[in-house]
């Protein structure tokens, strides 16, 4: 006897405007050329892969709006430590880690976007984060993040000499050609004007939809209100996969089979099933939720932070995350400031490795450094998870202290 809350329509097209953005870019091969800008830097300081790559798939992820670009640069990132005697695990698992920690930071991922709404419609009373604000606080505590999972990962494991595994390994001449095997590059692949074309078009995007959300004054209004950020994000993401496609070669029937794509239409529907169902729930539910949690969390914010945490575990997905978390948390009375701090507590799907990116690295890693553990708990992405997202939530914590947001 529950009666049905309100599916969240606008982040729902919102979902798709951006995944039909970034397929599109896909389909058109303007990401190869985003990815080969990012093989040049590895390659150009092998020596400290084990730090940069978690950087260079977070930058791709902030840039594309998707963690799923990683697969791509995987083959990559291996084969440059590999080749230079680096443990393998080392970068590998902290990109992996850094390729989901970059959503939170990227205005056209679903999960920011998704934030961004939630927060527009803050109950009567309390603070309207905008979206340069939101960003202004998880763009650089995930960069925090990334850099503490890149020094954590510098000195983890066993060096590759003294590794018993890794030697007997290698030690069979079969075994040792599979552990070391072809180089993976996309260096000297000819790119086309149309690649480059693609690629233009997208980040131009991306930089008016940062500007016009810097300043609102560039910003149509309307009944004396300035045009809403998330329309103006599905605007110009629709106009950005629909100027690929005039300006270049793409087949449209392509964008459908990428691989962002695919991704991108399963977010709608998680996004669309777990809100749906968290609104009728809590809705239905609320005085008793806000009688059980209220005080707990007005006192102990941080408990926020692992409850977020949790139901990201449990659904698999930063926006599914998000969508079923902030609203309870603003209408029982959490301060949009610890909303935004602990943002990057939306990412908690590495505590089991059970997430295609985590299982595509371990398939990548040929050396079997990167693994799961005996125990399924201790496995190589535990401790860059915990480590990158407990520093972005208190980088953002004192972040948002700084700007008087708690």
């Amino acid at each position: 006897h529950v009666p049905p809350g309100k599916p969240p329509v606008d982040v729902m097209l919102t979902i798709v405007a951006v995944v039909a953005a970034s397929a599109t870019l896909q389909a058109s091969g303007g990401l190869e050329v985003l990815l080969l800008m990012a093989e040049k830097v590895l390659r150009r300081n092998p020596k400290y892969v084990s730090i940069l790559a978690p950087f260079v798939t977070t930058f791709l992820t902030i840039l594309c709006g998707t963690g799923h670009v990683v697969y791509t640069m995987l083959p990559i990132i291996y084969d440059i430590a590999i080749k230079n005697g680096i443990r393998p695990e080392r970068p590998m698992a902290g990109s992996s880690i850094g390729s989901q920690m970059g959503i939170i930071a990227s205005p056209v991922s679903v999960a920011v976007v998704s934030l961004a709404a939630f927060l527009a419609k803050a109950p009567a009373g309390a603070p309207v984060l905008d979206f340069v604000t939101l960003l202004s606080i998880t763009i650089p505590s995930t960069l925090v993040g990334v850099l503490m999972i890149g020094i954590f990962s510098w000195f983890r494991g066993k060096d590759l000499d003294k590794d018993e595994a890794f030697q007997k390994l290698i030690a069979d001449p079969e075994s040792r050609k599979f552990v070391y095997g072809e180089t993976a590059t996309l260096l000297g692949k000819t790119l086309e004007r149309g690649q480059w074309v693609a690629m233009w078009i997208f980040v131009g995007a991306i930089a008016v939809v940062a500007a016009l959300g810097a300043f609102e004054t560039l910003r149509p209004s309307f009944s004396g209100k300035p045009l809403s950020m998330v329309l103006t994000i599905q605007m110009f993401m629709m106009m950005a996969g629909a100027f690929i496609i005039l300006f270049t070669k793409t087949n449209p029937a392509a964008i459908g089979k990428t691989e962002v794509f695919r991704a991108g239409m399963i977010a709608v529907v998680a996004v669309f099933g777990v809100a749906w169902m968290a609104d009728s729930v809590f809705e239905a539910n609320l005085p008793t939720i806000k009688e059980a949690l209220a005080d707990l969390v007005r006192t102990q914010p941080w408990t926020y932070a692992v409850a977020l945490l949790i139901v990201s575990k449990f659904v698999n997905s930063q926006a599914a995350a998000i969508s079923a978390m902030v609203p309870l948390a603003l209408s029982i009375g959490v301060p949009p400031g610890y909303v935004v701090a602990f943002a990057a507590a939306c990412y908690g799907y590495y505590i089991l490795p059970t997430y295609p990116s985590d299982l595509a690295t371990i398939q990548f890693d040929r050396s079997g450094t990167t693994h799961i553990g005996k125990y399924l708990i201790n496995h190589s992405f535990i401790l860059p998870g915990l480590i990158g997202v407990a520093t972005s939530c208190l980088a953002g914590y004192f972040l948002a202290t700084a700007r008087g947001l708690v």
